[in-house]
């Protein structure tokens, strides 16, 4: 099933007289559990395609579609709401709440999405174990390694049930075994769970998990390659 369509998807920035052609009339397709990488050195447009896809930035010409709706309509409170239930997000700077707990932190897209106290608690606590924190529920952040914070943040992506989840760099900041370990949660959840999965990455452990690795250069789709 398709979760994803761009279509001819342009994104401009205009830096005081200059025109800067991040993304360059893009069209791509992504399907329902898939793990794909897109790659491409530092100003290739990954991010920002990255951003799009999540409805944080909106394309200056083109059209995207996330199962069936045209986000390019969405704003305000509208959009809020449509990522709040259908898309995950993973950063490389992990966005943990300082004051909250791992389980707090888990809980509160639930909470936002209005889920009953009881059901939060059961999906949080089967999230944290599912990600190997089930012993870390009351651990704040700063009681918690790298790795661990962005366990958490996997957690966190998951608990609302999304359509797909994006990761942007989530391995930027771990050591090799963090990066083992993350990469291989991500990649049994997308296999037996069919969570679709999509990185914006430079690191060549991600790009080799990745069933599908997406270049881009100058805002433009250089290769496409499934394995």
């Amino acid at each position: 099933m398709k979760v994803i369509e761009l279509k001819k998807v342009e994104k401009i920035y205009n830096d005081s007289e200059v025109k800067v052609h991040a993304v360059r009339g893009i069209d791509l397709e992504f399907e329902e559990g898939e793990f794909a990488a897109i790659v491409g050195p530092s100003g290739s447009g990954k991010t920002t395609l990255l951003n799009m896809l999540g409805g944080l930035d909106k394309p200056t010409v083109g059209d995207i579609y996330i199962g069936g709706t045209h986000i390019n309509d969405l704003s305000g409170s509208k959009l809020i709401d449509f990522r709040l239930f259908n898309i995950g997000f993973v950063f490389q700077s992990y966005n943990l709440i300082p004051v909250l707990t791992a389980k707090e932190n888990v809980e509160f897209i639930m909470q936002m999405q209005g889920i009953s106290q009881e059901e939060r608690y059961q999906r949080t606590k089967a999230l944290l174990e599912e990600v190997g924190l089930g012993d870390r529920l009351d651990s704040r952040p700063k009681q918690l390694s790298g790795g661990q914070q962005q366990r958490v943040a996997v957690a966190r992506a998951l608990a609302s049930k999304p359509k797909f989840v994006l990761a942007d760099e989530p391995t930027a900041n771990l050591d090799s075994k963090s990066t083992e370990n993350l990469l291989e949660i991500m990649e049994k959840l997308n296999k037996e769970e069919n969570i679709t999965f999509i990185f914006s990455t430079h690191d060549q452990r991600v790009v080799k998990k990745a069933r599908r690795v997406i270049t881009v250069e100058d805002g433009k789709v250089l290769s496409d390659e499934r394995k």
